[in-house]
């Protein structure tokens, strides 16, 4: 059975698509159809059952996947593990995730990857929304992606990175006028004669943040609307420090301001709320050598984030 074939194979079944396995592939779609035709002849049967949206393996291509898939991952693994030992290239990784926590918490991380772990690695990063970076991966743009998503399928493969803690916090002076009652969504403003919206700063007009914070602490909704939207979590932190409202935020991101009383908590809940960061490579790629190095760095540092 031709080793190409097979490799074309394997990732049709783990992208669910002969558009987007040509595309990782380096191939033109009829190539890839054409390939997999031959493959079935081979066999005898087919592989695949082609639908509108994308092709799902029959029975024999589920159990041809899992057979052969391993074994064709080894492969690469051992041929990209002679490219690294002759020093002969260094490989660039592409990263993507978002702005904050590529900026404060991943880029750092691997800014020594060249350093003891074999030979150098160049690094891009590029920032998006879960969605964006997801997509991303998946079409053969970026190596690796932080996401708050879990991908579905098989061809991207997640691992849980860490969870980061989440903090609704305002400026002194915004934590002075707001009792407690206020966050509930009742009681009037001081001065006012009825409650007005509380003035929230999130990353999108969905207010994901605030809604994730509200619906765990309150089991409801967010009081009002956005005031301030920016797709950047730092850029939300500077518009509460000045005074633009109530947001929630990642503690870390905002630990110095909170101990330095430019930021104060405005409630303890008994549960924290939290949001989980999952690492997606796509699936088999982990045997190259860079990008193992880069994944296996960023698990060693988010064990000591908190």
């Amino acid at each position: 059975m031709d080793l190409a074939l097979l490799r074309t194979f394997v990732a049709v079944h783990r992208a669910g698509s002969f558009t987007r396995a040509a595309a990782l592939l380096g191939l033109s779609q009829p190539a890839v159809t054409s390939q997999i035709r031959a493959l079935e002849r081979q066999v005898g049967r087919p592989l695949f059952l082609r639908q509108a949206r994308g092709v799902t393996p029959t029975s024999l291509g589920e159990e041809l996947a899992h057979k052969a898939a391993p074994h064709l991952d080894a492969l690469l693994e051992i041929a990209e593990g002679g490219v690294a030992a002759s020093g002969s290239r260094a490989r660039t990784l592409h990263l993507t995730g978002p702005p904050e926590f590529l900026a404060e918490r991943a880029l750092p991380a691997l800014s020594g990857i060249d350093k003891g772990d074999g030979p150098g690695s160049g690094i891009r990063a590029t920032f998006g929304t879960a969605q964006e970076s997801l997509a991303g991966l998946a079409a053969g743009h970026h190596d690796l992606a932080i996401s708050t998503v879990r991908p579905r399928g098989g061809l991207l493969t997640a691992t849980a990175l860490c969870d980061e803690e989440l903090v609704l916090v305002a400026a002194p002076a915004w934590a002075d006028r707001l009792p407690v009652e206020r966050l509930h969504g009742v009681g009037p403003t001081p001065g006012a004669g009825r409650a007005q919206p509380l003035p929230f700063v999130d990353c999108h007009e969905s207010l994901p943040l605030v809604a994730r914070y509200w619906t765990t602490v309150f089991d409801a909704l967010p009081p009002g609307p956005g005031a301030v939207i920016v797709p950047d979590l730092r850029a939300v932190l500077g518009c509460v420090l000045a005074g633009a409202g109530l947001a929630v935020l990642p503690r870390y991101l905002c630990a110095d301001p909170l101990t330095e009383g430019r930021l104060r908590l405005l409630l303890h809940p008994a549960v924290a709320p939290l949001r989980t960061y999952f690492l997606v490579a796509r699936t088999g790629t982990l045997a190259l050598p860079h990008l193992s190095r880069a994944h296996d760095r960023l698990l060693r540092a988010a064990a000591e984030w908190s």
